[in-house]
């Protein structure tokens, strides 16, 4: 049983709590507390500096937010690491922009996206969709959802007949035994 609980703040961020049991022992704790804003935190300076050193040499800001976690940096309203949106501030308050956006997908070797496919074909994604949802274009999905196509000639040719109305529909699942290849009529 606790006889009380004495708390004294040291810095902006940090209390000191001293537990006082039943009996007399106590146990004394150093406590990380919120703040309202970057400029409390003690080594705010510190982590702008970093931040901008990793943007300016092309590090995404999420892969930014897990080093300065790491490092044991931390948001303002947060007791337990970098937010994306606290990286993403002081990137832009300097002024730092990136390269590119990254998808929130990574590349899978040997496969296209929707969107890739629809950047390789010029047409819109929206017709794609279309084509899977009516079953007249079928392939298979990773365990997110994505639907993926076999990176290959044979498969883009067929999409683009299906597209001009060639054929009525195909099947790129790898788990259909196909004697020519892709099934598609």
């Amino acid at each position: 049983m606790i006889d009380k609980v004495i708390m004294r703040r040291g810095a902006r961020d940090r209390a000191e709590v001293r537990i006082v049991w039943r009996g007399g022992a106590t146990t004394e704790l150093a406590v990380m507390l919120p703040v309202n804003g970057l400029a409390a935190l003690p080594r705010q300076d510190e982590m702008e500096r970093r931040i901008c050193e990793l943007a300016s040499k092309g590090v995404y800001d999420d892969e930014i937010a897990r080093i300065l976690t790491t490092e044991g940096h931390r948001s303002p309203r947060r007791v337990d690491g970098v937010l994306l949106s606290t990286v993403r501030g002081v990137r832009l308050r300097h002024r730092i922009k990136t390269a590119r956006q990254r998808s929130r997908w990574p590349k899978v070797e040997g496969r296209l996206s929707v969107t890739d496919l629809a950047a390789r074909l010029r047409i819109p994604p929206k017709w794609i969709y279309t084509q899977l949802r009516r079953g007249k274009l079928l392939t298979f999905s990773d365990p997110a959802g994505r639907y993926l196509f076999p990176d290959e000639e044979k498969a883009t040719q067929a999409i683009r007949k299906l597209r001009e109305h060639s054929i009525d529909h195909i099947d790129l699942r790898e788990d259909q035994p196909h004697e020519e290849g892709y099934c598609y009529g």
